[in-house]
């Protein structure tokens, strides 16, 4: 792109023609590169001096960050950000700045500049979490927080999780994320062994959220569809799992939103286990719609 619009000011010797890219007034450009995204201004800023400057532009970065971005800037240690360009900024926050004894993330998208969070299994409640006969911690590269909550055996399964922040005015769609069987690596591949993955497909598991503003949803799903096995194979066995619990809007930063939400299955007429708790992910429903068709990367 930048070739074909680099000769534009130049002739086919590298003669001048009259008027190019580089004529145009870096105001100008300030003002087209905020209908861009930041990928694209970044790719744009290799073209001249005009357009570097341009991209540079504290006003046209502002437009890309949420507008409650201090809030997000209050969790990081203040001399991390002190004199920081808002572009800048903008770099430091669309990595992962994590809260809560780093049991939970939030970060900005790197397109869109929209807030995304996740929660990890350690920022929940895990009924019976602490005795070894029925859960372990398992550290794995797999997950964000490199380690997950492996459930051998019980009977009462109930997890559940509050996160309090000021998201910025959006709809979000939470969702939790489970792994049926335990994963590992053998020789340097990655097997799954299923020895205690029983159960889940006797009844349905629920899930459910809220939020402060009396916003409920919920659903129900079988973790384990034994009916594929003979025709596809089970394809929820082995793999890492997104469970969409519901949407809700946020519609100010203010007041602090209040979100809970849960994952369970008590009927204690049978026993259930095999299963990895990884995360819970709040993310703007749009966008993990449209990542998940592969429009957004």
């Amino acid at each position: 792109m930048g070739a074909s619009l680099s000769n534009l000011t130049e002739g086919t010797n590298g003669t001048v023609m009259g008027p190019g890219l580089g004529d145009i007034p870096e105001c100008c450009v300030a003002c087209v590169f905020t209908y861009l995204t930041p990928p694209e201004i970044c790719n744009l800023a290799r073209l001249n001096r005009a357009f570097r400057g341009a991209a540079s532009s504290d006003s046209v970065w502002e437009m890309k960050l949420p507008r409650n971005y201090q809030d997000l800037l209050d969790l990081v240690p203040p001399e991390r950000y002190q004199n920081l360009s808002k572009k800048d900024i903008f770099a430091l926050l669309s990595r992962p700045i994590p809260f809560d004894d780093g049991n939970k993330e939030v970060w900005l998208d790197r397109v869109t500049g929209r807030v995304c969070m996740a929660i990890s299994a350690k920022g929940m409640a895990i009924t019976g979490i602490d005795d070894r006969r029925y859960w372990n911690w398992v550290s794995t590269e797999e997950s964000r927080f490199h380690i997950v909550a492996y459930l051998q055996q019980i009977w009462w399964f109930e997890v559940d999780g509050v996160v309090k922040f000021p998201l910025p005015a959006d709809i979000y769609t939470l969702s939790f994320r489970l792994h049926l069987g335990r994963f590992s690596k053998r020789l340097g591949r990655r097997v799954s062994s299923f020895e205690h993955t029983h159960g889940w497909d006797i009844k349905p598991v629920k899930f459910e959220l809220s939020t402060s503003d009396g916003q409920l949803a919920s659903c129900e799903h079988y973790l384990d569809d034994t009916e594929q096995d003979y025709e596809n194979g089970n394809h929820k066995r082995g793999y890492w799992v997104d469970y969409k619990v519901g949407e809700f809007m946020v519609s100010s930063s203010e007041p602090t939103t209040e979100v809970r939400f849960s994952v369970k299955q008590i009927d204690c007429t049978h026993s259930k286990g095999g299963l990895c708790v990884d995360s819970v992910f709040i993310v703007p429903t749009d966008l993990k719609e449209r990542k998940r068709r592969g429009t957004l990367k």
